[in-house]
């Protein structure tokens, strides 16, 4: 069970600041397809951090990093992958 307490809480909030922070550009990039502008090195490192995260907050058994992480990783893929699809 996650033990909620305020350092939790302090997590999932950062956690859910990063996850919206993608939600403009991949509604962008969804309904537009233009990608130029997109650095696809950039998309691409970023992914690779990101499922080290996911690793890491595995290993410490951290629900807000894995959770915030999990969904920021298939959000940067998305882009990703409309990047490559529009390139």
């Amino acid at each position: 069970m996650m033990d909620i307490n305020y350092i939790t809480i302090i997590g999932l909030l950062a956690g859910t600041c990063t996850i919206i922070s993608f939600l403009p550009q991949v509604i962008k990039t969804a309904k537009t397809k233009k990608t130029k502008d997109i650095s696809l090195a950039m998309y691409a490192v970023l992914a690779v951090g990101l499922f080290m995260w996911v690793i890491y907050g595995v290993l410490l058994n951290s629900y807000p990093i894995i959770l915030a992480n999990s969904v920021s990783f298939i959000l940067a893929v998305t882009i990703l992958v409309l990047k490559i699809r529009y390139g």
